[in-house]
């Protein structure tokens, strides 16, 4: 008998975010990243690729247009802006890695592909 346990920030998401049961088989998702790991991440893999590319804080932020100050608070905190981060992106030459943020859902039905197919319309509601 295996005994499973989760403690680690399960108070954040409820339980069947982490198990998923398909054809008889348990899944387990032990990928438990927070929003705030990912602003983490995201905050070191960007001052790690500041420093590979061997500029200086000040650098970066003359050449991404983003204030010394708001860059310094980026790189301590991970708080800023979509367009500063951006333009961060741009100026290191990571700004291509943005267009997967949010790749389209993969198609597993002939329906899905025909609804995807169609333009969607705005609902309209009746006033009065």
């Amino acid at each position: 008998m295996i005994y499973l346990l989760l403690f680690y920030r399960l108070k954040y998401y409820p339980l069947w975010t982490y198990i998923r049961l398909r054809n008889n088989i348990l899944f387990l998702n032990f990928d438990l990243r927070t929003p705030r790991d990912m602003q983490c991440l995201i905050r070191s893999a960007a001052r790690n690729r500041r420093l590979a590319l061997n500029m200086t804080q000040r650098e970066l932020a003359e050449k991404s247009g983003v204030p010394l100050s708001t860059l310094k608070r980026f790189e301590q905190l991970g708080e800023i802006s979509l367009a500063g981060l951006l333009a961060v992106a741009g100026a290191t030459g990571a700004l291509e890695e943005f267009q997967n943020l949010f790749p389209a859902p993969p198609v597993r039905t002939l329906d899905q592909l025909e609804a995807i197919s169609r333009p969607r319309k705005r609902a309209r509601g009746v006033r009065g």
